[in-house]
């Protein structure tokens, strides 16, 4: 087959076809319109470049639709497009991503973007979120603030920076109410809150499971609380080998309970080993950090409730 018929098979089956095909469903919740997250048991890829791309954002494996195909079927190049034209005409239920981008567009840069935002304040609408829908407590929201990692994002959204071992803005994590996603054109690297010369390391797969993990251990000063925003890029690695490199540095695994947490987690307690410093597994009761300090935040919520005077039965005569 010439090259141009490859090209031309490549537009006509997009890599979102294949994955239904093999009984793969798009993870709406954790889905951008750029990155369409797909789940089939364990298995996770991320969809990119309108489809035509994709990644498997628990290895390095990557590609287009043919290599898709490679990958997941353990096939031969050749039967590989055999299958993928077998699929021309398939039509996906997810052809379309119906949410639209909520972030600027490219006029500005990354840090420029950042920059126009406000940091959030009592009361703003970013601040009710954080505060009143994820629980997270003042002293947390303040620290995070105080060291320029939150920002106001559209409609109650929060932005949580990602930033390099200088300091610099790389992207940010984007969390609301009714939206998820990451920074158009940013880059991952890790969202930092504590001290940077900290000697315990948590690493969380999101920004509010870490600031919700801070706020569950009451901010220890010991520890750095990290989030890799859910992805593992080579500017991921990369940082936080530089962090666990340090003279008695403890790296702890701190991600979800579940299947991709404990995968998550393996490779941390890799990394760790192989920098020589020791690795620690730290599970939440729930399935991530949140809803453990949703719960608690609840449960102290009825035992106050439970103290009201009006609470008490009256007495019986």
């Amino acid at each position: 087959m010439e090259k141009t018929e490859l090209e031309e098979l490549k537009e006509k089956v997009p890599c979102i076809a294949v994955l239904e095909h093999l009984g793969f469903a798009l993870d709406r919740k954790e889905s951008t319109r750029k990155a369409m997250k797909y789940r089939h048991e364990a298995a996770i890829i991320i969809v990119i470049h309108e489809g035509k791309g994709w990644f498997d954002p628990l290895s390095d494996r990557k590609g287009d639709v043919f290599s898709l195909v490679e990958y997941l079927e353990g096939l031969p190049f050749v039967e590989a497009l055999n299958q993928v034209a077998g699929l021309v005409g398939f039509v996906p239920a997810e052809n379309v991503w119906d949410r639209g981008s909520r972030d600027r567009g490219p006029d500005l840069s990354v840090p420029e973007r950042w920059r126009a935002r406000r940091e959030p304040w009592r009361g703003s609408a970013t601040w009710q979120y954080l505060n009143d829908a994820r629980h997270l407590p003042e002293p947390v929201l303040r620290a995070a603030i105080a060291a320029g990692s939150l920002r106001e994002g559209p409609h109650g959204s929060m932005w949580a920076a990602h930033v390099d071992a200088d300091g610099a803005v790389a992207g940010w994590e984007e969390r609301g109410p009714d939206w998820r996603g990451f920074a158009t054109g940013g880059a991952k690297v890790l969202f930092r809150l504590g001290r940077p010369e900290a000697l315990r390391l948590c690493v969380t797969e999101a920004a509010i499971d870490a600031m919700s993990l801070a706020a569950l251990e009451n901010l220890r000063p010991d520890t750095l609380y990290l989030s890799t925003g859910g992805g593992w890029s080579p500017a991921t690695d990369e940082a936080i080998r530089a962090l666990a490199a340090k003279p008695e540095i403890q790296l702890v695994a701190a991600t979800d309970n579940n299947r991709q947490g404990d995968v998550y987690a393996c490779r941390l307690l890799a990394l760790a080993e192989e920098v020589g410093c020791p690795g620690e597994r730290l599970r939440p009761m729930a399935d991530d950090w949140n809803a453990d300090l949703k719960a608690k935040e609840e449960a102290r919520g009825k035992e106050e409730t439970s103290r009201l005077p009006h609470a008490r039965r009256p007495r019986q005569g």
